[in-house]
């Protein structure tokens, strides 16, 4: 007898189904029976669930074909530990990166103070060391435009005019600055300038809004008490240096204040180093005049060497200094627009800490215990004061 084969179709699959669960296709062979089913010899190769076979025997046996292909669909779920380990490396980078702004911060200011006190206690002119420094940056940020290294601005007029008080302020607090630097020493300017929280708070509330709370409050009193402590037992205490960087706190918060709330319209909003930038150029042009009308021109190699000094360690040092201001300013603007104002002003405590250090042990300045101490009070206020803060922000 011809044998012939027929393959089920895809469509009889459901069918197939219900037949294996009736019957055990090994145990299935009635007798006596004979076959005869004619179909297309081809089949598919894919789809090959069952088969039907005639033979000369006497009886047929459904069989299942042992190269059954079956499918098979599996749903992979992506893990909700792998969002937060992205997150959580994310946030790492982020907390990194805030930690080397911090470091570069630091470092650029140490440096800062000692070249810029070197200059001030042999070129006692504040006014043209900080129309020099502004020059300086000026120089830097023409190079970063002309050189496209940084896209140049294009400002409205609007722009301008609220960045113009941002740029008064600024020359006004570094000015005070230099003034403080060139009278006192170096310890004592920026332990007055530790008392930059109580600013901050007053500042922040006028014009941002953010009441302080009464542990806030609790917490500045040994910062000025300690400043206090430290300004009347200081060897080098002088009524001009004290009140100079007493006046570089209000301005310095002043514009850190305003600066944020520049920063925040998202409608015209304008990012931390074109800011920068322009308030450096605005600065020059502010300062340049005003030093010359009130200094005069005192800062040629002919009026440094008629004045004994020696041209080239002045200008080397002026030189570092201006570089040394440009890169802290620079890089307090851009964590600025990471932090609140009055965390970047806790900040700027801790950087005190490291350059009253570092001061003393370069200039070798004498510190009496009394005077140490009053330091550490302010310097520990500021301290609470960062803590208080830090839980304030945690349960808000």
């Amino acid at each position: 007898m011809q044998s012939s084969t027929f393959t089920v179709s895809p469509s009889l699959f459901v069918y197939h189904q219900k037949l294996r669960n009736r019957f055990h296709p090994l145990r299935f062979q009635p007798s006596k029976t004979n076959v005869n089913i004619s179909s297309s010899s081809s089949s598919s190769p894919s789809l090959k669930p069952w088969s039907l076979a005639s033979s000369s025997s006497s009886s047929f046996k459904l069989r299942p074909w042992t190269s059954l292909n079956r499918f098979q669909a599996k749903a992979t779920s992506v893990p909700e530990s792998a969002g937060d380990a992205a997150s959580d490396n994310g946030a790492l980078f982020r907390t990194l990166e805030l930690g080397a702004l911090f470091g570069m911060w630091f470092i650029f200011n140490i440096y800062f103070n000692i070249y810029n006190k070197q200059v001030l206690k042999v070129y006692p002119f504040p006014l043209t060391i900080t129309a020099v420094q502004f020059a300086i940056g000026t120089v830097i940020v023409s190079l970063m435009w002309g050189l496209n290294l940084y896209k140049r601005p294009k400002i409205s007029n609007a722009q301008l005019a609220a960045i113009l008080p941002l740029a008064m302020v600024h020359t006004l607090g570094n000015l005070f600055t230099n003034m403080s630097l060139g009278k006192v020493a170096v310890s004592f300017t920026h332990t007055i300038k530790a008392s930059e929280p109580f600013f901050s708070v007053i500042l922040s509330a006028m014009f941002l809004g953010e009441m302080p709370t009464a542990w806030v409050v609790a917490s500045l009193v040994p910062i000025v008490g300690g400043v206090v402590l430290a300004s009347v037992t200081e060897a080098s205490f002088n009524w001009i240096g004290f009140w100079s960087a007493m006046a570089s706190n209000l301005t310095n918060q002043f514009r850190n204040v305003l600066s944020k709330k520049v920063m925040v319209k998202k409608e015209d909003s304008i990012d931390n180093i074109t800011l920068f930038s322009i308030i450096t150029v605005m600065s020059f042009l502010l300062s340049a005049p005003v030093t010359i009308f009130a200094e005069g021109v005192k800062f040629t190699p002919s009026y440094l060497h008629a004045a004994g000094l020696n041209v080239k360690q002045v200008y080397i040092r002026s030189l570092l200094a201006a570089l040394c201001f440009h890169a802290y300013q620079q890089v307090s603007y851009m964590i600025l627009q990471r932090v609140s104002p009055v965390t970047h002003s806790v900040g700027n405590c801790v950087k005190r800490v490291v350059v009253i250090a570092s001061s003393v042990l370069f200039f070798k300045t004498p510190v009496s215990p009394v005077n140490a101490f009053g330091t550490a009070i302010a310097l520990a206020g500021v301290f609470l004061y960062s803590r208080v803060k830090r839980i304030k922000a945690k349960t808000t």
